[in-house]
């Protein structure tokens, strides 16, 4: 993988992308160039027209990150791209026009974008009908042995044979540890010169899974195996890489305190975020003003009680705020003001509630607390007092969450369905601590488009 702004971006996933931007401006270019032949326009050196097919590019590639192209499953299924791909390409033309009316200059007009739409999604689907297999398959993936046998150990395996892992386990060593469980593992006594018996495997890491590391480091092994090139890696940090999340059954709270992350030095970054948020807010709420209050009508229409309403939430360094939603439940889905965990297909949500949370329109209106500066559009999503005083007694590091300030939108709500449970807490606060601990610009900008997958694809919403 290759570290982007402290967030991993796979090999495969990077050359996929890569070359998708060469044929998109190869497929504006022919469009161009057809086009001018229809009407007997001369053809301009390609220079010329720089700006229009970059415009193209970039408008098509944003959409194709935006609706999920470069997940894992596009890399399983011809299908799946192929139908990830068209919604990519529609998307983009939305781009185009947006920019065609603010820039004409900017952009193709529409003869043009048809065909050059048309050569895009034909070569970007050639492209993994050629590709596909190998950039999915074993040659991008890292070879990798593990140091250990046990439980630990053993999560590395199912995690190695989930469908689009980035690494393949070619060896596993065990290094004298008291419960035993992968079968295959080699005693460490029967290897003469582990660093010789890693670089044979053709390793390109080594991971640390031992159950108990208190001395029972083998330092000579790991420093023989660094000096020959081979990456040394720790159980909790190679997992942070290849799930985006914080593992909170290996990390320790030396782990968090040493590894890289939860920088300080982030005052350009924090106030960018900032002048993002005030003038994101105010121009959402502009535009979308009169869809929030015509479902406010529609919401008065079907149920009595207010179209609107406030709920307390835990913000930025554990300090209340009240938080407006558009009331998607009836008004006496809590009795008593004690809190519930929303269910799947959960009777107490109007049938206007349940379009609107679909589409996440109900959270619009959050938008004002973003601009107050209670809210960011993307941070760990905002719990209520009830649940974050239970979850902080249950799960290690909760209270860490709130480090950041909250958000519409997350890495954990783009990346986990909706939670109900303390498991689902706990995946989602995995997530949390990822983002509060690799926080950039370029992580903010990912998730913010990412969320127009969530949005189109609304598998997790309750």
């Amino acid at each position: 993988m290759i570290r982007v702004f402290k967030h991993y971006v796979p090999n495969a996933v990077l050359l996929l992308g890569l070359l998708d931007f060469v044929l998109l401006l190869a497929a504006a270019e022919a469009g161009w160039v057809l086009r001018a032949h229809q009407i007997a326009m001369g053809v301009e050196p390609i220079h010329t027209r720089v700006v229009p097919l970059l415009s193209f590019g970039v408008s098509l590639e944003t959409a194709m990150v935006a609706v999920g192209v470069y997940g894992a499953q596009s890399f399983q299924s011809l299908r799946y791209a192929t139908a990830r791909l068209l919604v990519a390409i529609s998307l983009g033309v939305i781009f185009l026009s947006v920019i065609f009316f603010l820039l004409p200059q900017a952009t193709f007009w529409r003869s043009n974008l048809l065909y050059s739409m048309a050569f895009a999604a034909a070569l970007l689907v050639a492209l993994r009908i050629l590709l596909g297999k190998t950039l999915g398959g074993q040659v991008f993936k890292r070879r990798v042995v593990v140091l250990g046998a046990g439980a630990r150990a053993a999560r590395l395996k199912a995690l190695a044979a989930r469908p689009g892992a980035g690494f393949v386990v070619v060896g596993y060593v065990a290094m004298a540890e008291a419960k035993r469980i992968i079968p295959e593992a080699i005693e460490r006594e029967a290897i003469y010169n582990l660093a010789d018996h890693v670089v044979l495997l053709n390793a390109s890491e080594v991971v640390l899974a031992l159950e108990e590391r208190r001395n029972a480091l083998p330092l000579k092994d790991l420093l023989r195996i660094k000096t020959t090139g081979v990456h040394v890696n720790e159980i909790s940090s190679f997992l942070e890489r290849e799930t985006g999340r914080v593992d909170l059954q290996s990390v320790n709270p030396s782990w968090l305190i040493f590894s890289d992350g939860f920088s300080s030095g982030r005052i350009l970054s924090s106030m960018f975020k900032r002048l993002f948020d005030i003038a994101a807010s105010a121009l959402l709420l502009t535009i979308m003003s009169p869809l929030i209050l015509l479902i406010a009508l529609a919401i008065k229409l079907e149920s009595r009680g207010p179209a609107f309403y406030r709920q307390r939430r835990v913000g930025l360094y554990n300090v209340g705020f009240d938080c407006i939603k558009l009331r998607s439940m009836r008004q006496d889905a809590e009795v008593g003001g004690k809190a519930v965990w929303a269910e799947k297909d959960d009777p107490r949500i109007t049938r206007i509630g349940r379009i609107i949370r679909k589409l996440r329109i109900d959270e619009l209106p959050q938008c004002w607390s973003v601009l107050k500066g209670e809210m960011s559009f993307v941070g760990p999503r905002p719990e209520r007092p009830q649940f974050v005083e239970d979850l902080e007694q249950q799960l290690p590091y909760y209270a860490e969450r709130h480090m950041v300030k909250p958000g519409i939108t997350g890495w954990a709500q783009i990346n986990y369905p909706y939670g109900a449970s303390i498991d689902d807490s706990r995946q989602k606060l995995e997530y949390d601590l990822y983002y509060a601990k690799n926080y950039s610009p370029f992580l903010d900008l990912l998730i913010l488009l990412q969320t127009i997958r969530v949005v189109l694809w609304p598998e997790g919403a309750r």
